[in-house]
């Protein structure tokens, strides 16, 4: 038998003004995501009793195996199988824990964040495993994510580094928290699809039988290695032209239709997905219901649930929330032109350092955005807003709040736009 805690995190992420467990990763509400991860690694019916709590010191000292976690982090099977697998070899009271020099969890989940935190040699997080009810002597168990070195842009040499490449620290492991709106995309895409990339490569150095199952499957299917049936799931009822070109791993779910000429490429697809002619989508993830009618493109980016990017837009490095339309023709810049000057963005009222070389923008839940705007890196355009481009909204040079939403002006429109997502 064991106890599931769940410590809430109430703090609102700015600009789609929810908490982090009702975002999706993956395509999943985070909470959900995380109950389906723990329900894999325990075997089924094992999870006998689940509490909400504000702290580990509401609980009380119940003696039965706990596994304590706060609702803002991402985790992995991966992940979390390694750790409550050591735990219980220990049989002690252990706290989640890292090297100081683990590469994935310093370059890419420490920036914009507290929840994971020095203390004396190792970095520890809100997660715990208690053999025998909760007890307050707890030793760090450090985990390590197995980091791969991945490169993502080739790019010249005085935008990057000494080889001209940018990378990510991809770990096989993945583990951050979600507490700002570029968590969302560290998290579905470094530490989500591209991580799964990289579990795929390490599978294949290592593995010779899997080097033959997927070769096998390929010559089966008459397909290229990357896009047979052993890398690809394709779900039912699809409608999937047959010039389309698709390489994993790659999810796509049920009652997708995607049109002639387009591109999926290491990515999420959701369920009832409507991608366009010569739409591209490459190391992203698209939730169900989403929209991309001809030419739109994702790079890096997520959207979720019921969105739509209209045709010759581009999103490299962004992150989009539910329900919103981003209309045609909008640029989302991702390289800061000044040089020597980081990407910042706002976070607890301040601009803080986000640790990424490249970094688009993020539009949060119910928005509408018109066509033919530019908008500069790590700006945020916050849940409820409309934005129609004129002569002096061409240009988002700077974060947009609820306020400076252009439905204001619009007589008729301000009684029937209603505010979903308040801060």
């Amino acid at each position: 038998m064991t106890r599931k805690v769940i410590i809430r995190d109430r703090q609102k992420i700015f600009p789609f003004n929810e908490p982090a467990r009702d975002l999706r990763v993956l395509n999943k509400k985070l909470y959900v995501h995380q109950s389906d991860v723990l329900d894999d690694v325990l075997s089924p019916g094992y999870v006998t009793e689940v509490r909400e709590v504000d702290s580990l010191a509401d609980l009380d000292a119940k003696g039965i195996e706990t596994v304590a976690f706060r609702d803002n982090l991402f985790f992995d099977q991966a992940f979390l199988s390694t750790f409550i697998e050591r735990a219980r070899a220990s049989g002690r009271a252990c706290r989640v824990a890292f090297s100081p020099d683990d590469s994935a969890i310093v370059e890419h989940a420490l920036p914009l964040q507290q929840g994971i935190h020095r203390d004396g040699e190792a970095l520890v997080a809100d997660l715990w495993y208690f053999p025998e009810g909760v007890q307050s002597s707890v030793r760090p168990l450090i985990i390590d994510t197995e980091a791969h070195e991945m490169g993502y842009y080739h790019v010249p040499t005085h935008m990057s580094n000494a080889m001209g490449d940018l990378v990510y620290h991809v770990p096989t492991k993945a583990f951050c928290s979600i507490e700002h709106w570029v968590h969302t995309i560290t998290a579905n895409v470094i530490f989500g699809v591209y991580a799964e990339g990289a579990r795929l490569d390490r599978d294949i150095e290592r593995s010779l039988g899997k080097n033959l199952k997927i070769l096998w499957r390929a010559m089966l299917e008459r397909k290229q290695v990357l896009g047979c049936s052993e890398v690809v799931h394709i779900g039912r009822d699809c409608s999937i032209d047959p010039s389309v070109t698709i390489r994993g791993p790659t999810y796509i779910g049920d009652n997708v239709s995607i049109g002639p000429g387009a591109v999926i490429d290491v990515s999420y697809i959701g369920d009832n997905v409507d991608i366009g002619t010569g739409g591209q989508v490459m190391l992203s993830v698209v939730s169900d219901r989403s929209f991309l009618p001809f030419r739109a493109a994702l790079f890096m980016s997520v959207m979720m649930a019921g969105s739509m990017v209209a045709q010759n837009t581009c999103l490299q490095f962004c992150s989009v929330g539910r329900n919103t339309f981003v209309g045609a023709g909008n640029t989302f810049t991702d390289f800061n032109l000044v040089p020597g000057k980081p990407i910042r963005a706002m976070h607890r009222g301040e601009l803080r350092e986000t640790g990424m070389p490249v970094l688009g923008g993020c539009v949060g839940h119910n928005c509408f955005i018109g066509s033919g705007m530019v908008v500069y890196p790590a700006r945020a355009i916050e849940s409820d807003v409309v934005l129609l481009a004129s002569d002096g909204r061409r240009v988002i040079d700077r974060t947009v709040h609820y306020e400076d939403s252009d439905h204001f002006d619009v007589a008729g429109i301000a009684d029937s736009h209603r505010r979903w997502y308040p801060r």
